[in-house]
């Protein structure tokens, strides 16, 4: 993340999110009528003539585990509703439209990200006359140099109350400190509360087909300015969780994503490769 910059990985996420509702067959795997007016007016026409480069194996799998992992988080936490949380924290919200589109009347939403990426989003927001609902609180975190806590602290956030966290796109940026302060306040949280996130495999732990793979993600998002720094083997993941006071842990491989999300599809979507994994971790 450049200082004072927008990030451009979410800029990237948000136009693979774009391009599903635009390019992909019937049913959807995450239905988003946000997706497309967020990025400013000429956005469909833009990625309609992008079709190709959307439309390789790569973009394809980008793709596929942008909208799985989204559908994955917004799944989990109408489970969390349902068990009475009200209130969902997007950690590294980026461009995500969940707040805009939010159906649950009692929940409130709060989004955290850096300063210079909500300034971006909320001009956006403003150029498609895309209203922020009053359920919304926007967060300004550097989780590098801010604790989540504090952040929290300085909005209507309870933390008597148990809350739901999605934390997509964010933890394989990160340092280590930076992910155990996190996962610790999350931790720390009432019974009940959860978190969905993924995190990147160690590289010693990949085929050499899946290593090609990571290191053309890795360099591609590294010329952003945005490296990979962060990677875990299963095992040290759910010791890293269990330490932070989870004690409900359900993870998808990239196998068990495609077979939830993207069989007997015939647009072509699924991931490629299991260099990244889906995790829940419930107090």
């Amino acid at each position: 993340m450049q200082v004072g910059r927008p990030s451009k990985t979410a800029f990237s996420v948000a136009r693979r999110r774009a391009a599903h509702q635009i390019l992909d067959s019937q049913p959807l795997v995450l239905s988003d009528p946000i997706a497309v007016p967020i990025l400013g007016p000429g956005a469909a026409a833009n990625i309609t003539a992008e079709a190709d480069t959307h439309n390789s194996q790569f973009g394809r799998a980008m793709r596929s585990f942008v909208v799985a992992r989204s559908r994955y988080a917004e799944e989990h936490l109408r489970t969390a509703v349902e068990n009475g949380v009200t209130q969902y924290v997007v950690l590294g919200a980026g461009l995500d439209t969940f707040a805009y589109r939010n159906p649950y009347a009692q929940l409130k939403v709060f989004e955290v990200d850096y300063p210079a990426t909500q300034e971006w989003k909320r001009y956006l927001l403003a150029q498609v006359l895309i209203e922020i609902p009053p359920s919304l609180t926007f967060v300004p975190v550097d989780f590098e140099k801010q604790n989540l806590t504090d952040g929290l602290a300085l909005t209507t956030f309870d933390f008597a109350k148990p809350a739901f966290f999605s934390w997509l796109g964010v933890t394989p940026y990160l340092t280590l400190d930076a992910f155990r302060a996190t996962i610790h306040a999350i931790g720390s949280m009432p019974e009940g509360s959860g978190v969905t996130f993924e995190y990147a495999l160690d590289r010693s732990l990949l085929s050499f087909r899946e290593k090609i793979a990571f290191d053309f993600i890795a360099d591609r998002v590294a010329q952003a300015g945005e490296p990979f720094q962060l990677f875990f083997s299963p095992d040290d993941m759910r010791e890293e969780l269990r330490h932070a006071g989870f004690t409900r842990i359900e993870e998808l491989t990239s196998s068990e994503i495609n077979d939830r999300y993207f069989r007997d599809r015939r647009d072509g979507l699924k991931l490629q490769g299991n260099v990244a994994r889906l995790i829940t971790a419930w107090r």
